[in-house]
């Protein structure tokens, strides 16, 4: 029997492999046909003889039955079996000759004798390439809850005001804001972006230099793309971002990892000595460690740029969430070599189903960029774009962040407490920015399995281990995010969290290299 079925109704229906003559098709079909089933008479035909074509039990040349004789051997209507026949010829399987009725069309493919293809190792078919980045992939599909990081509290975005906006473009919506848009994004848009940058950032440019992406992951992939060749090597921090390092392995390019110390990103006098076509760096909030760069750490990875022509790629994803005073000014506003690349996203501020981020490309790169970004991703979203546009013109993107911030800032303090009540003086990282910190765990700790062991009781966390590149020197803890989770659950929910971890019989490092004292554990023993 070949592998050609039919489903009808809830029936499977198996079409023979032996060759079939025009009244063998008819004696096929009548045997077939399911009376009572829900398909359609007229679908069934068409089905049951496009199976028979392709499984090679009707052969090539065979002529089929003629309308009018078949509908009478099949009690059904002229109409039915020539919707069948129609849809057939249209396809491509029958074909009619003038004067001589419908034959069945030779399609069969003749492949000439070619080099045999490389197999992949894998057994589904996966590149080296894709295994390599399904190898790390770090997307979760829980994104909401304590103490998931890097998501905002998205009930507290004003949809009403999003909404209202939205109604007034609709009123007066043009062709333009429906069809792709221009490579480098709404100009509009470009024009606000540029303006918050400067004024909120520090960072040099105007709107021309500014290119609307989906986010960073795409910003990351197109500034690779243009600026790099495959096996041109890319700086990382050490821990960094998974989806960094995902976006250079993906695009070819060869991850180099360097430490991350309390100046941020290190660089040795050997790692110096081999410059990289890329540096990819979070300098005003590292991720996931917290560190700020140092201006003495900045200024020379600017020069080292500038000297060897290596393309700095600053992701600024967060810096708009600083607790302890103003933002700090970009990387690129200490550049004067145009080496960096600046990227931003309003998956932090507003809320990550927005899927609208940036670029600030030095100005002589910009139309490249656009033309790439058409080319690659063809831009769109012009509507959103607009009604963002509008958002942040009057005012009430930099309201709402505002506000976010002191009610992040909140929850911050309160995370904190409660790990201070829970553990006492417990290494915390990357406490003064953003929307998560980092609970530094005692060297040896199983890190996933406390995360694993946490989800199953409804609490998210990362383990900071993922985050490194070498698994052997990887540092354990936890990634605390506060964004997306009430200010009022927090204790609560950090105490269950800390019940997780001590039946872990793990504990988290203290400031003095010692292990953090039980409180809790310990009054509730006494």
């Amino acid at each position: 029997m070949v592998a050609s079925w039919y489903r009808s109704n809830v029936m499977f229906l198996m079409v023979p492999i032996f060759p079939m003559s025009e009244l063998a098709i008819s004696d096929y079909l009548q045997t077939h046909l399911n009376r009572q089933g829900a398909t359609p008479m007229n679908r069934q035909l068409y089905a049951l003889l496009r199976d028979g074509i392709l499984g090679a039990a009707i052969s090539p040349g065979v002529r089929v039955p003629a309308s009018r004789a078949l509908a009478a051997d099949l009690s059904v209507s002229r109409n039915t079996v020539t919707y069948a026949y129609d849809q057939l010829i249209a396809e491509g399987y029958l074909e009619t000759r003038a004067g001589d009725g419908t034959y069945v069309a030779d399609t069969e493919p003749v492949l000439v004798a070619s080099p045999a293809r490389h197999e992949s190792s894998d057994a589904d078919g996966i590149s080296s390439r894709g295994q390599r980045l399904l190898s790390s992939t770090g997307a979760s599909a829980a994104q909401w809850g304590a103490f998931m990081p890097g998501i905002p509290d998205i009930t507290r975005f004003p949809h009403h005001v999003w909404s209202k906006l939205q109604a007034r473009h609709w009123r007066t919506v043009t062709p333009a804001l429906l069809t792709y848009g221009d490579g480098a994004g709404y100009q509009p848009l470009r024009e606000a972006i540029a303006s918050h940058v400067r004024s909120a950032r520090s960072v040099n440019c105007t709107a021309d230099q500014v290119i609307v992406t989906s986010g960073t992951h795409q910003s990351i992939q197109l500034a690779s793309t243009l600026l790099g060749e495959a096996g041109d090597s890319a700086w990382l921090e050490d821990p960094c971002y998974w989806g960094t390092r995902n976006m250079v392995r993906s695009s070819g390019l060869t991850p180099v990892p360097l430490p991350v110390d309390d100046e941020g990103m290190h660089m040795s006098d050997q790692d110096m000595r081999a410059p990289p076509r890329f540096i990819f760096v979070t300098p005003s909030h590292q991720y996931p460690l917290g560190t700020v760069m140092s201006l003495a750490r900045r200024r020379l990875l600017l020069e080292y740029a500038a000297r060897h022509n290596a393309w700095i790629v600053e992701d600024d994803y967060d810096s708009e969430f600083r607790y302890g005073g103003p933002p700090l000014a970009s990387l690129q506003g200490l550049d004067q070599h145009d080496r960096v690349i600046y990227l931003g996203t309003f998956s932090k501020t507003l809320f990550p189903g927005l899927r609208i981020g940036f670029m600030v490309v030095p100005r002589a790169l910009a139309p490249a960029f656009a033309r790439a970004n058409a080319e690659l991703f063809r831009d769109g979203q012009g509507f959103l774009h607009a009604v963002l546009a509008d958002f942040i013109q009057e005012g009430y993107f930099s309201s709402h962040v505002r506000k976010m911030r002191q009610l992040y800032a909140q929850r911050l303090t309160c995370l904190r407490q409660s790990i201070s009540d829970e553990f006492g003086d417990a290494v915390i990282s990357g406490g003064e920015a953003g929307l998560h910190l980092a609970l530094k765990l005692a060297p040896g700790t199983n890190d996933a399995a406390i995360v694993a062991d946490a989800r199953q009781h409804g609490i998210l966390t990362r383990a900071l281990s993922t985050y490194y590149a070498d698994p052997g020197a990887a540092q354990p803890g936890l990634l605390l995010g506060y964004g997306a989770v009430p200010t009022e659950r927090i204790q609560s929910a950090f105490s269950e969290l800390a019940q997780v971890i001590r039946r872990h019989d793990a504990h988290p490092a203290g400031t003095d290299g010692k292990p953090a004292p039980r409180v809790k554990a310990a009054a509730s023993r006494a």
